[in-house]
């Protein structure tokens, strides 16, 4: 009987489906090898050649890393390419193993937040709304664009920045825009935008951090005058 390739196999037994579903850590050393080459042999998957190589490395990634282009060229279906693919990600680990988690930003305060936007704003002649995400020490995950040439509540949708929370796992969120006409002061649209999204915020348990308005030398933060 023919070995059957991955692109026969059913979908959630695929590597790639597999990681973009449950994420890379679900997977096994293989699988994510087997998404590096690509492809098998007649004989063997690329799932099943990769736990051929990993077994005769005693299933060790140091040990795999050691090996020389000419080593894994012995076996049948990895040629300079792939083997040279492989090292590569052997390397990338060994590097990042190395270096220091990257420190996340400290979003705690409107003053943090205003400090961190005001070089991206300073200089817009339209106005931008973005969003911070954060997780529960008040560190960025993400900050994201969601507005650009004005933050109606039309131009804004409340949808998107709870889908981008949710996605991120973010359990803190503050909204900013900026104010080309360099006034600080809060507008009826700006209130009512900041009302829906507190509102939004609380049925999905995310606490809403504040919503801050951006000029060039000064910022509005709601949170700070008591309006949150």
């Amino acid at each position: 009987m023919e070995k059957l390739s991955i692109t026969d196999w059913a979908a959630e037994d695929r590597p790639r489906e597999r990681l973009e579903a449950l994420g890379a850590s679900a997977l096994s050393n293989a699988e994510l090898l087997a998404i590096l080459i690509g492809s098998g042999t007649r004989k063997q998957s690329a799932v099943d050649l990769m736990k051929t190589v990993l077994n005769d490395c005693h299933n060790n990634l140091n040990t795999l890393g050691k090996l020389s282009v000419t080593d894994l060229e012995r076996y049948e279906g990895i040629g300079p390419a792939k083997a040279i693919t492989i090292l590569a990600a052997c390397e990338l680990g060994k590097r990042r193993a190395m270096e220091k988690a990257e420190e996340r930003q400290d979003l705690g305060s409107a003053t943090a937040i205003y400090n961190y936007m005001h070089p991206r704003m300073q200089d817009l002649d339209v106005e931008e709304a973005w969003i911070l995400l954060m997780n529960q020490n008040f560190k960025l995950i993400k900050s994201m664009k969601i507005s650009h040439g004005g933050i109606s509540e039309t131009a804004v949708d409340v949808r998107v920045i709870l889908k981008e929370a949710l996605l991120c796992n973010a359990t803190i969120l503050a909204l900013c825009h900026n104010h080309p006409s360099n006034h600080a002061s809060p507008s009826r649209e700006d209130d009512r935008l900041t009302d829906r999204v507190k509102k939004a915020c609380d049925i999905m348990r995310i606490y809403f951090l504040d919503h801050i308005i951006i000029t060039d030398g000064q910022y509005y933060s709601y949170r700070e005058k008591g309006r949150l």
